[in-house]
Formats: C-alpha cells, structure tokens, sequence
C-alpha cells in the first residue's frame, strides 16, 4: 500500500467513523457495500475486512454513548451475553454460504428496514418512556436474535436491535442507538474473529479504515445527541436506503 493508498483509506475511514457514531452502528453498514464497489471485495471478505474499523469503533462509540446518556449494566449484559452466543452460530454460518447469495439477501434486509423506519416517520410519534416498558431480562430475546444477524452479515445487529427499542421497549433513539452498541460490541468481535480464522480479511485495508474511525467517531456522537428524534430518524432511514442501493450496484 502506497502512502497515498493509506492516505485515501484514513480519509474513507473519517467518514464511516463520523456516521458510525452518528448512528451508533460503528460504520460498518457503509463500509461493506463501499469495500465491495470500491475494492472489488467479495461479500465475506468485505464484511471481513470492515470488521476491522467496527470493533474498536463501537467500543469508543459505546463509551462516548455511556458517557452522554448512561447505560444500565443490566441492560448492557443481557443484551451483550446473548448476542455473544448467538453470532458464533451466525458467523460460522456465513462463512459457509454463497458471497452473491449474502449480498442480496443483506441488500433486502436493508431496504426492508428502511421502509419500516419511514413509516415510523410518517405515522404518529411513539410515546417514550424514561426507561424501558419490559423488565431487562427480557432484552436476551432481542440479544440473540440481533447477535444472530450480526454473526451472519459482519454487522446489522444493532440496526435491528435500534427500530424494536424504540417501538417495542420505548427507548429515544439516541437511548436506543446506545443499547445497541452494547450487544454491538461483543458480537463483532467474536464475529472477526470467525472471519480472520478463515482468511476473510484484509487487514492491510482494514487498519486505516480503523485508525480514520477512531479519530472522528466522537464527531458523529456529538452530532446524534443534538439532533431532534424525527431528524435523526429520517437521516437514518436514507442512510440504509444509500447503503441498499450501494450493494446493489455491485450485481
């Protein structure tokens, strides 16, 4: 790698770290559909290799997140044991499975999840709670099936896990973004991991995308937590749809 190389993948990996922290999900979301179209990656070692920034970039985007609004350790732990467990299921999974097959299957996901997020936009504003309407326990069901999810797409688990906090448990959505970084936070570890163990990743790639990420993640948090709730909604819903469309265009 060239230092020019280097240079243009620090800067790649500012922008993923500054909407990672936006929307709490570590930048990994943009960053496999950029990798793929970018570098011709196939799908598993995109999702590989965008692991790399993701790890360290949830963990700062967790502590940033704690430090703004602070997060149970009750909620923390239910939802971070299960997800644990059940990315080793996903993960070991995915690396079995066709790369075309993966993409579009996570290109669905994505367009699905947008929509729901624009009806929320369209429907009437849910009432929030100042805590959760369900007893913490039962955030171990949403743990393993977002951990799941994560272990077979690289990242994903706490888009999913962000939309049912809000509707179902009654968090904000900067609250949600934060709890899902929780769950976030074990799930990709364990999920790269995986993907190194069976060479789906390009670290070489990978650390300036991470080192960019670190640097200006804290810039996207600070940005989440003065946004209004229907902003912050709406950007996100465009934000997978973007995502979506550029997966697409690697078919």
């Amino acid at each position: 790698m060239t230092v020019l190389d280097f240079a243009l993948n620090l800067l790649l990996g500012l922008v993923l770290g500054t909407l990672g922290g936006l929307f709490g999900i570590g930048g990994g979301l943009i960053a496999i559909p950029a990798l793929g179209v970018l570098f011709g990656l196939d799908q598993q070692l995109a999702q590989g290799t965008a692991l790399v920034m993701v790890v360290p970039n949830v963990l700062l985007a967790l502590w940033r997140y704690h430090q703004r609004t602070r997060i149970e350790w009750r909620h923390a732990l239910a939802l971070a044991t299960s997800s644990l467990a059940f990315a080793l299921l996903g993960a070991g999974w995915a690396i079995t499975l066709d790369a075309d097959l993966m993409r579009q299957g996570f290109v669905i996901f994505l367009v699905l999840l947008a929509a729901y997020n624009v009806s929320r936009l369209l429907s009437k504003p849910p009432a929030l709670s100042a805590g959760l309407r369900y007893p913490w326990p039962w955030l171990s069901l949403l743990g393993s099936g977002a951990g799941l999810l994560g272990g077979l797409f690289g990242v994903g688990g706490a888009v999913l896990a962000t939309p049912v906090l809000t509707l179902v448990f009654g968090a904000s959505q900067v609250m949600a973004q934060g709890l899902s970084l929780t769950l976030a936070a074990p799930s990709t570890a364990v999920t790269l991991a995986t993907y190194a163990a069976h060479g789906h990743v390009d670290w070489v790639l990978g650390a300036p995308l991470a080192i960019g990420g670190l640097l200006s993640i804290s810039w996207g948090v600070k940005l989440a937590h003065a946004l209004p709730e229907r902003v912050l909604r709406g950007l996100f819903a465009g934000f997978l749809l973007l995502c979506a469309l550029l997966l697409g265009l690697k078919a």
